[in-house]
């Protein structure tokens, strides 16, 4: 099975990357979604930004600002707290993927995309960024 993918993914590198891109991002996004308190996220989430437009107010008063600003940042420390358990998750099993990925391309070389070439990690890098942005909006992830 391993092997027809790989066949696949070298056959047409920028397809195939996107196609494993969109797979790896979906799978690291439900993983996220479920593995954390959604309603808690979405909490700590607005509170740090709710912080961070009052430290902007407050930039007149730099007692505030840093009180404000401090509040953020315990905040934001418990949400990246909450943020580990789905990274341990997927540390190892992604971690082994992009081994194999990098066995796959290195084999297959740059990625040309018509003006210039990139590295299939880079290509990778991008998509991942854009699906990563959609399927967090389209999952409600936060």
């Amino acid at each position: 099975m391993l092997e027809v993918i790989s066949v696949f993914l070298t056959t047409y590198p920028l397809l195939g990357l996107g196609l494993v891109s969109f797979i790896v991002t979906l799978a690291g996004s439900l993983t996220y979604k479920y593995a954390t308190d959604q309603d808690i996220m979405k909490s700590l989430k607005e509170e740090i930004k709710m912080l961070s437009n009052e430290a902007k107010k407050a930039k007149d008063t730099p007692e505030k600002m840093m009180e404000l600003n401090k509040k953020a940042m315990e905040k934001n420390m418990t949400y990246m707290m909450h943020s580990f358990k789905p990274m341990m998750i997927t540390m190892i099993p992604f971690g082994l993927f992009f081994i194999w990925l990098r066995k796959i391309y290195n084999v297959a070389g740059l990625i040309n995309l018509g003006l210039f070439s990139l590295s299939w990690f880079w290509v990778y890098v991008i998509f991942s960024i854009i699906f990563n942005m959609i399927l967090r909006k389209i999952l409600k992830v936060y």
